[in-house]
């Protein structure tokens, strides 16, 4: 976990819209729960680069949770998107470390986190 997001919980403001890109549909089906529970709405789970890349182009969000490895593919292709986007992000990961090159500042939630720490590392971006 990131030390700036501490073990306190932050709610989000109302109706913060997050885009989800995770390949694991446990871990999404969590992190969607999480996000409605501190007052998000989830406006669409990626699975994929492909489905990410596409969201971003929506662009129908205000922050988005992005997991570092889709299904063996970096989703560094959706980091660009967002940054282009100006849209803030949050990345996760299952391997303790681990980053994008080039987004080494952007946030990061090491799996398996709690709601506390995904509801403080989105209100930061936010706010």
């Amino acid at each position: 976990m990131d030390e700036r997001f501490g073990q306190t919980g932050a709610s989000l403001p109302a109706g913060t819209r997050v885009l989800i890109v995770e390949d694991q549909p446990f871990v999404a089906f969590a992190a969607t729960d999480m996000i409605e529970v501190l007052g998000g709405i989830v406006t669409e789970v990626a699975s994929s680069v492909e489905e990410g890349l596409q969201a971003c182009a929506r662009r129908d969000f205000d922050v988005a949770l992005l997991d570092i490895d889709l299904d063996g593919r970096s989703s560094a292709p959706i980091a660009e998107a967002l940054a282009a986007a100006g849209k803030p992000f949050l990345l996760t990961t299952g391997f303790d470390g681990r980053r994008i090159a080039g987004f080494e500042t952007v946030p990061l939630l090491v799996k398996p986190y709690i709601q506390s720490q995904l509801g403080r590392g989105l209100a930061a971006l936010l706010g």
